[in-house]
């Protein structure tokens, strides 16, 4: 069942009914995409009709970010659980290796694609990576990147090209090629790559992970301003509701 956030649909699923999703959506004819709304993404939907046109239209739209789930139940929305990115690829990665699919790495900077197909390779044997590449979400790179897509059978496409522009590649692309599930992931390659450090369990486990992130990057602080933001719409949205 989908609910909405300021006008987001969002799935109220938990991590294993999103995964055994996937898998039924696998085993049908069809071309099919995952998105994974934060704070920050649900705040720059608000002012983007065509993102948020494409976030509601996705088959399978997962609740990602602590303040989203905490926020979301003074508006009398309630999600089971928080799915971030990270974990819901290393998730893809064993239904994949499971159940004998294969899975693409698309964006990320350098040979991070590369490097985090490697490190899950290491976790998961068996797994079938169809490749790897480093791409890019501008138009004219359009034609490099298809070209190489196009050679192989993909089974799970996973998109790191930071919100917004990878969902739009996404929309844009997918009816081009030969693939079953596309995911937009942020920088979740970033973290399986060990190019960034997650935050240690009992942090993630205290929804702080947003506090370790600012301070090993302070830089972010101009993206955090979207939360305080969020807060506003959903602490208005509630005042009016009343």
């Amino acid at each position: 069942m989908k609910v909405e956030v300021l006008g987001i649909k969002i799935d109220q699923v938990t991590y294993q009914e999103a995964l055994e999703k996937v898998k039924r959506i696998l085993e049908t004819k069809g071309k099919h995409y995952i998105v994974t709304p934060n704070p920050e993404i649900i705040v720059a939907a608000q002012k983007d009709a065509e993102f948020k046109n494409i976030l509601n239209k996705a088959d399978l739209s997962l609740a990602d970010g602590a303040g989203l789930i905490k926020l979301a139940r003074l508006t009398g929305r309630h999600f089971p659980e928080r799915i971030a990115g990270v974990d819901f690829v290393e998730g893809l990665a064993g239904l994949a290796q499971e159940f004998n699919y294969n899975i693409f790495l698309l964006g990320g900077k350098e040979n991070v694609a590369k490097i985090a197909a490697e490190n899950l390779k290491k976790r998961l044997p068996k797994l079938k990576i169809a490749g790897t590449f480093a791409g890019k979400s501008e138009e004219a790179s359009d034609k490099e990147t298809l070209g190489v897509l196009s050679k192989e059978e993909i089974d799970i496409l996973i998109v790191a090209y930071g919100h917004g522009k990878q969902e739009k590649w996404i929309k844009s692309n997918l009816k081009k090629l030969d693939v079953k599930v596309a995911i937009g992931v942020g920088g979740a390659l970033d973290y399986i790559s060990g190019r960034k450090r997650r935050a240690p369990k009992f942090v993630q486990k205290a929804n702080l992970e947003w506090l370790f992130r600012l301070l090993i990057e302070p830089w972010r602080v101009r993206r955090q301003l979207a939360l305080p933001y969020f807060v506003y719409l959903i602490l208005k949205e509630r005042i009016f509701k009343r």
